[in-house]
């Protein structure tokens, strides 16, 4: 819902404004940039303006203009806007205009924000402005306000020399811009964890390198197939970023294991998939790995068993899922479309061991598996290719009546 004749779109950050001004004044430019980037992407015509805490929006198609806000990383909220001069009578206008197109009843309240130098203060836009809401509907209905829940809320951010009269904030991802953190590369299966977990470390702002490790004869016929879509996912929340999938050749080292190693083969496997993602990281200049690993969820995600393989890589092992309930992984993946069936064989169910080690030492883990397994993990990562990865296509936002 959008006020008649809505021109603009008031995007709003949230930690960014933690920063110092230089840092803040870099991020902001990494935010439009990226919010422009969505712009193309969708086919909308707008320009993205900057100005100190806040971006704005210019665009015909406030709705979809809106829809790309929201779909940025670093984006706290957006608001469709009609954009006025910063004066009371200008205001109070505005919202008297937009009153008559969409009270329809009920409670309501202003909600009003000041920031620059004017002769009034944000009491003054609300109690005006309630006033011209009230006035403006007052002979069809019974208006009531509500300043702590109303049924409809009249939004007025007043800065230096213009105001947006709004009637909603629509909330966007928040987070930090991506692109504001170095790469990592995020190990990515057609699981529900792993696309969750690199979506968690894109909206900290780290453009994340996909690696998928082929298993095989191990892994199912849909396995890569179902890789590759959940990155197509990530792919359309970064539309300026290379999401191409690195394929790693894995058949080798998983058939090894699974003939040569007991109940610590899975520890093993998690060994060499750390050593690939590290080589792979050198390779293009990523700082870290991401994983979908939370403690407990599996036998090989035990606090005992993530210890065992913490030496297998150099590099900082990031995992945004640590602490978080399966069911709440569930619900972010269905919110990013990334969800499969948790029932469906993703191929390293077939390696793992019926009885697998719970609480594994680094020594026990190392002296069972081959020795030229981490050679295995390097030769695999140089002999990877590129899957091409599309974006999934957003559907465009329906034109909401004013």
């Amino acid at each position: 819902m959008h006020p008649p004749d809505a021109d603009a779109v008031l995007v709003r950050h949230g930690d960014i404004g933690i920063k110092s001004r230089s840092v803040q004044t870099r991020m902001e430019e990494r935010l439009a940039a990226n919010l422009e980037s969505h712009l193309d992407a969708r086919g909308i015509e707008g320009r993205v303006e900057r100005e100190y805490g806040r971006l704005v929006v210019h665009a015909a198609d406030v709705e979809a203009a809106t829809a790309a806000a929201t779909d940025t990383f670093g984006v706290v909220s957006a608001s469709p806007a009609r954009v006025v001069d910063a004066s009371l009578d200008a205001i109070t206008d505005a919202l008297a205009r937009i009153a008559r197109e969409h009270y329809r009843g009920g409670t309501f309240g202003v909600d009003a924000r000041r920031a620059g130098e004017h002769d009034f203060g944000s009491h003054d836009i609300g109690r005006e402005g309630g006033q011209a809401v009230w006035e403006a509907v007052e002979d069809e209905f019974d208006p009531e306000v509500d300043l702590d829940d109303p049924d409809l809320t009249f939004g007025v951010e007043c800065r230096d020399a213009r105001a947006f009269v709004y009637l909603e904030e629509r909330d966007g991802p928040g987070g930090m811009p991506l692109g504001t953190q170095e790469p990592l590369v995020a190990l990515v299966s057609g699981g529900i964890d792993s696309p969750v977990a690199a979506w968690l470390a894109m909206k900290r702002g780290a453009p994340v390198v996909p690696v998928y490790l082929d298993l095989g004869p191990y892994g199912g016929a849909d396995h890569e197939a179902r890789a590759v879509e959940t990155v197509r996912h990530l792919a359309t929340w970064a539309p300026d970023q290379d999401l191409d999938v690195r394929r790693v050749p894995a058949g080798e080292a998983v058939e090894r294991l699974d003939a040569e190693v007991g109940n610590t083969r899975m520890l093993s496997f998690r060994r060499f998939m750390y050593r690939v993602a590290e080589h792979v990281a050198r390779d293009v200049g990523a700082v870290g790995i991401v994983t979908g690993e939370a403690i407990g969820q599996k036998s090989s995600q035990t606090t005992a068993n993530m210890a065992a393989v913490a030496g297998a890589s150099d590099l900082p092992v990031h995992r945004p899922l640590l602490s978080w309930d399966k069911q709440d992984v569930i619900a972010r993946a269905r919110d990013l479309g990334t969800y499969r069936d948790a029932t469906m064989n993703v191929g390293c169910d077939r390696l793992a061991p019926a009885q697998p080690a719970t609480a594994a030492s680094a020594e026990r883990v190392v002296a069972a598996e081959p020795d030229d397994l981490l050679d295995l993990a390097a030769a695999a990562a140089a002999d990877r290719d590129i899957v091409s990865v599309e974006p999934v296509a957003v559907e465009p936002e329906p034109e909401a009546s004013p």
